[in-house]
């Protein structure tokens, strides 16, 4: 149970349980990024590793209590000058009297935090009796089919038609058992529809397998993990995880990154990770020393022409399918091997840290000559390395990055986040990478998806008129230094968004948001020389009108109106959804239901929209064409040991009769997914 603010005051609410209902509300209202589909699941897991081990307000550090990105750094100070003069907090009501605590504030703060007021773990003595004490442990089990006959399944028109050679099944199996600050031990599998479960030199079983063990705060060791990991420190400009929120409507806690260290890697996605081991020791009073090695295969097409060169790769193919028998040829191809390390200092008010990572290739990246590629890394090995600070005073962070590569390129973030008052927060970021700089772990704030060739300014202000009324505006000016896959010369661009929301009360949530954005596109089939082609910026512009009421304790409702226009080498077009969500909660029953009507004239004016999932799985799809887009997610809570969902997912179109391109092609104007899931606790 836990206790929510009302206007009158606070009030146990005995019948809210801590579920994953509030970290789909932080995911939907705060990062969510309206033209991207980002990947949240890292976010989504220390969330919810928060929620099943709640920080101790009382212990938590100023990095616990920011990376659950709820609380800004006026509320993270007041919360721990609080608790230096008043000492421990005793009652999840004291939290009230925190100056910078609303009660919006408090109420989705305290699923991830307890109150205590020593660790749990010093009861216990053996790392074996608190794993299997552990009431934090499951596994997941999912199965996931589109309905509907992909071309890849049916039979081949001739002998050289390439077909899929596993079923249509999507697979996926996961186990994890985890303490905060203290353990975590698990594996996830996933088979997706096409591939096969095969058993020999270059697969065991799923075509994909994850695995770690970690263990934490024993004695100066602070982190030792081995199998798969992630990395983030500094400003993402080396180690850079995958917590590439980017820009959206929360316009200042996104802006600076967390450096939250080395973190289990869970996700199933096949690349952008390490795999290998790690070691975090503490070397003095407030220094870090961290030190990594991975080998991890890639997939990549070997091409040899018998030359002295010998054989070489075009680039590695991250989108980890391995369905047909060109892609499973290319399965695991080349190893990739990084050692890296980092030195880190920290205090109340300082952070310093050190970075550096050597990436070696088994067979080397030789790229196409072309235009896109000039500025793109070749060769089998890169180094990379950077400084990074952060200082604290009074209301304001300042934090940087500085960094460099082997191939002489330099990066560098600077930027200023500050409380000016209890009203007005606000946000200012520089960044500047050039063209040959070259780190692949990297996710630094940008406007594209790699800290190379741009420079911009971003700007971020969000005023809170009282409780209920809260304003959030961004503008970036940014700059593009070099060729790009889609713009063939340097260009210019810019976006701002605002957001208004309005919270009366605890049962209903208003707001409207505009965004606008220029950026420049190459224009298709038309070349001038040498490769060269026509470019000309693309100004859009989007739009969105959202309501959330809670009906009743049982029943909820979510409208939306959004969509976006565009002009475009002289072409105007535009599209928009008409969204509705019927959700209802009763007893051990939840039922998320949505029906989105969507009309739009191409590609560029999709529509992405937030969707519930089943646990762990995400969706924002892209809205494009005409048609209905609806769904139902079902879950049923059998015992406190037990967990099952359904999602059935259906997109219809009214403007066409075949959906997809190549072996994913429909001969149908509908695609239906079925997705059914279990969780067990032991």
């Amino acid at each position: 149970m836990f206790c929510i603010f009302l206007i009158s005051g606070i009030e146990c609410d005995a019948q809210t349980e801590l579920s994953t209902v509030e970290i789909e509300r932080i995911i939907e209202e705060i990062f969510q990024n309206q033209d991207q589909d980002v990947n949240y699941e890292e976010v989504y897991e220390i969330l919810l590793l928060y929620l099943s081990s709640p920080i101790n307000i009382n212990e938590a550090t100023v990095d616990d209590l920011e990376s659950i990105y709820v609380l800004n750094n006026r509320q993270v100070q007041a919360l721990l000058e609080y608790r230096k003069q008043q000492g421990p907090i005793i009652s999840k009501y004291e939290l009230q009297v925190i100056p910078g605590f609303d009660k919006n504030t408090i109420r989705r703060l305290l699923p991830f935090i307890k109150i205590g007021k020593g660790s749990q773990r010093s009861s216990m003595k053996r790392l074996w009796n608190r794993i299997l004490q552990e009431p934090n442990n499951y596994l997941l089990l999912r199965y996931e089919r589109t309905l509907e006959r992909r071309k890849g399944f049916k039979a081949p028109d001739n002998e050289r038609s390439s077909r899929y050679i596993g079923n249509a099944d999507k697979l996926y199996s996961r186990f994890r058992t985890s303490r905060n600050k203290d353990f975590s031990f698990g594996f996830t599998a996933e088979k997706d529809a096409g591939e096969s479960i095969t058993f020999n030199k270059k697969q065991i079983g799923f075509d994909f397998a994850s695995y770690h063990l970690q263990i934490q705060d024993k004695g100066r060791i602070r982190n030792l993990i081995i199998g798969d990991f992630q990395l983030q420190y500094g400003q993402g400009l080396i180690f850079g995880s995958g917590f590439n929120i980017g820009k959206g409507a929360e316009t200042i806690t996104t802006t600076r990154r967390i450096s939250i260290g080395a973190l289990p890697y869970t996700s199933v996605t096949e690349t952008g990770f390490f795999r290998g081991a790690l070691s975090a020791v503490q070397v003095g009073e407030n220094l870090t020393a961290t030190l990594m090695v991975s080998s991890l295969s890639q997939d990549g097409n070997i091409i040899d022409n018998n030359d002295s060169d010998g054989p070489f790769i075009r680039t590695v193919q991250s989108s980890g399918l391995h369905r047909t028998p060109n892609e499973l040829e290319n399965r695991n191809s080349f190893k990739e091997r990084n050692a890296g390390a980092n030195i880190e200092y920290k205090n109340k008010n300082i952070e310093v840290g050190l970075n550096y990572l050597k990436t070696q290739f088994s067979i080397p990246i030789i790229r196409v000559n072309s235009i896109a590629n000039a500025n793109r890394f070749t060769g089998n090995s890169n180094s990379a390395g950077s400084i990074y600070g952060q200082f604290r005073k009074f209301n304001y962070v300042l934090f940087t990055e500085i960094a460099r590569s082997a191939s002489g390129g330099n990066s560098g973030i600077i930027g200023l986040v500050s409380n000016l008052n209890r009203n007005l927060e606000a946000s200012i970021l520089a960044r500047k990478y050039d063209n040959n700089f070259h780190s692949f772990y990297s996710s630094g704030f940008s406007e594209s998806t790699r800290n190379m060739g741009e420079e911009g300014i971003y700007t971020g202000l969000k005023y809170s008129f009282n409780q209920k009324l809260i304003l959030t505006t961004f503008f970036d000016g940014f700059r593009f230094t070099g060729v790009r896959s889609n713009i063939s010369r340097p260009s210019v661009g810019f976006e701002y968004l605002s957001r208004l929301t309005y919270r009366p009360n605890k049962k209903a949530l208003f707001y409207v948001q505009f965004r606008h954005q220029s950026k420049a596109d190459n224009i298709a089939g038309e070349s001038l020389n040498q490769g060269i082609k026509r470019a000309d910026n693309a100004e859009k512009s989007n739009y969105l009108i959202n309501l959330d009421y809670e009906i009743s304790p049982i029943v909820s409702i979510k409208s939306r109106i959004q969509g976006s226009y565009q002009m475009f080498d002289g072409n105007f077009s535009d599209g928009f959804a008409l969204v509705q969500d019927i959700n209802l909660n009763y007893r051990n029953w939840r039922l998320s239901s949505r029906i989105a009507l969507f009309d739009t004239d191409n590609f560029d004016n999709s529509q992405y929209i937030y969707e519930r999932d089943v646990l762990y799985a995400f969706s924002i799809p892209s809205l494009n064409g005409r048609g209905i887009r609806n769904y139902l997610v079902l879950r049923f809570k059998a015992s406190q040991k037990l967990d099952f969902w359904m999602k059935y997912s259906r997109s219809s179109f009214i403007d066409r009769k075949i959906v997809g391109s190549g072996l994913e092609e429909i001969d149908d104007n509908k695609r239906t997914v079925l997705r059914i899931q279990s969780r067990i606790r032991f």
